[in-house]
């Protein structure tokens, strides 16, 4: 498999990390409140559902498929990834 030498996931890992740290800082801590305010964070995610129009809103209509997704969602985090044997 050929492997892209160009973008972020190409970069060095150190260097990737660096940019996301840039990123991070960026942010004033008094803004970075989703982490500290869940009620925040809650009425943000609403806001943002309500901003969806009811007929775009799939999850609201067919219960059947938020089910199988919180489902699929569940399970891929329980999922345990393979380890690579190092020689």
């Amino acid at each position: 498999m050929a492997t892209s030498t160009r973008g972020f996931a190409s970069m060095d890992p150190e260097k990737q990390r660096a940019i996301a740290r840039k990123g991070g800082e960026s942010v004033p801590s008094g803004k970075r409140s989703f982490s500290q305010n869940h009620q925040l964070a809650a009425a943000a995610g609403r806001k943002g559902g309500l901003s969806v129009s009811p007929q775009k809103r799939s999850f609201a209509q067919d219960h059947e498929l938020a089910s199988l997704a919180g489902r699929k969602g569940g399970q891929a985090s329980h999922v345990r990834k393979p380890t690579t044997a190092t020689s």
